[in-house]
């Protein structure tokens, strides 16, 4: 067992038992692991399309569909978790029609995959709902509430995970436009707002997994965090935005960022990681929406560089007992902002980062497949990195977690 790496991988004891009850002793079986317990994600927009059609309800266009399906079928030989849209000027561009059929379509185009997924955002006040400008501030703590629970219930079995509220640190100092969120969250303040909205999001759903999400890791943040939890709001995991675009941050300052909110014993997801393969942001904009370029290319000088950096985050993370997800936020380049900032390029082909993370994730921190044999009792032990496996003998097989919770688990065969 790797020492680094030992709380992400476990042991665990199988009794092989056959329809009567019988132990399967003396028997030689095939053992191969099928998902990570770990989240490593990217954004999956595209699989709305895909599965969904298109917006305006027009047939999707042969070519665009095969590029797509491509393009999915490649991240996801990688990746096993993919976030999905909700924001509410997008989702519900009129009141009281949202886009549920095709994100419920993309959501089972993932289930029937074995692809985990989490739905982003359903609070902020960017991409805020238009239409609400027209209410008052009650009632549009009403409407977002309601929102809440209406998307929550009806995507429930299908998206276990959300970011409730994004970017609470600037919402209620949000001046760039005039939006229906920030007036609220200015008269109620932080911690109620985000109280408000997790409340309405656990009674959905009490066994979803609910996650605070900003891109201000700084100890304001963690002061927010702090604020929240003395509160009583029901925070499951403290989400972390990591976009790059002015460069790597280097060990120092992720390590200073765990820290700061390790500190709070909850799991950590870096929910929306980005580190671009071109030229860098200049270091004097401060809204990274403020830059914007023509042409934003790819080199191969800076998708080598790409590639160091993001290994070494992955690495990172992945050693840290409390990180349980990573998501790479663009699967392209040419996404937000048009940024370089894709595990595959334009065309789809796979950039040195993506072969990088795929000598990792499904090299050295994936068990590889086993002949184990079975002893008088029909038991055998396993020991590996945890996850879903499958175990076979001739034409017969069955499916187990392995994450080493119980003593012994029995599997009929």
């Amino acid at each position: 067992m790797n020492k680094q790496y030992a709380h992400r991988q476990a042991k665990q004891r199988l009794r092989l038992v056959r329809t009567d009850g019988t132990p399967l002793d003396r028997v030689t079986i095939q053992v191969r692991q099928t998902q990570h317990e770990f989240l490593f994600g990217v954004g999956g927009f595209d699989a709305v399309e895909l599965a969904g059609g298109t917006s305006d309800g027009t047939p999707l266009d042969t070519e665009r569909a095969a590029m797509l399906q491509e393009r999915l079928d490649r991240i996801f030989a990688l990746c096993n978790y993919a976030t999905l849209p909700f924001y509410w000027a997008r989702y519900e561009a009129e009141e009281g029609k949202p886009d549920e059929r095709r994100v419920k379509a993309a959501a089972q185009w993932y289930a029937e995959r074995g692809i985990a997924t989490k739905g982003h955002p359903l609070c902020w006040h960017t991409v805020c709902a238009p239409w609400l400008m027209k209410y008052s501030n009650a009632h549009i703590l009403e409407k977002q509430l309601a929102r809440i629970q209406r998307d929550i219930s009806a995507f429930k079995g299908s998206i276990e995970r959300w970011d409730v509220i994004n970017e609470v640190v600037i919402m209620p100092i949000f001046d760039k436009y005039d939006n229906a969120i920030t007036r609220v969250c200015k008269e109620l303040g932080r911690v109620r707002m985000i109280k408000e909205v997790f409340t309405a999001a656990r009674q959905a759903n009490p066994t979803a997994t609910l996650v605070l999400n900003d891109f201000n890791t700084s100890d304001e943040y963690a002061i927010l965090v702090d604020g929240c939890l003395q509160a009583g709001v029901p925070i499951d995991v403290i989400g972390i935005q990591s976009h790059q675009h002015q460069g790597y941050w280097g060990l120092e300052k992720l390590h200073t960022v765990l820290e700061r909110f390790a500190h709070f014993g909850l799991p950590i997801h870096f929910t929306e990681n980005t580190i671009i393969s071109g030229d860098l942001m200049p270091a004097h904009i401060i809204d990274l929406n403020d830059w914007q370029v023509p042409e934003w290319p790819s080199t191969p000088e800076g998708e080598e560089r790409q590639a160091r950096e993001v290994l070494e985050m992955y690495e990172t993370l992945f050693a840290h007992p409390l990180v349980e997800a990573i998501t790479t936020w663009d699967a392209t380049d040419g996404k937000w902002l048009g940024a370089p900032s894709g595990l595959l390029r334009k065309d789809n082909s796979p950039k040195p980062v993506y072969e990088a993370l795929m000598a990792k994730i499904k090299g050295a921190w994936w068990t590889g497949e086993q002949s184990l044999a079975t002893d008088d009792n029909g038991e055998l032990e396993i020991e590996g990195f945890r996850g879903q496996y499958t175990l076979s003998l001739n034409d017969k097989s069955a499916a187990f977690i392995l994450d080493g919770k119980q003593p012994v688990v029995t599997l009929m065969l």
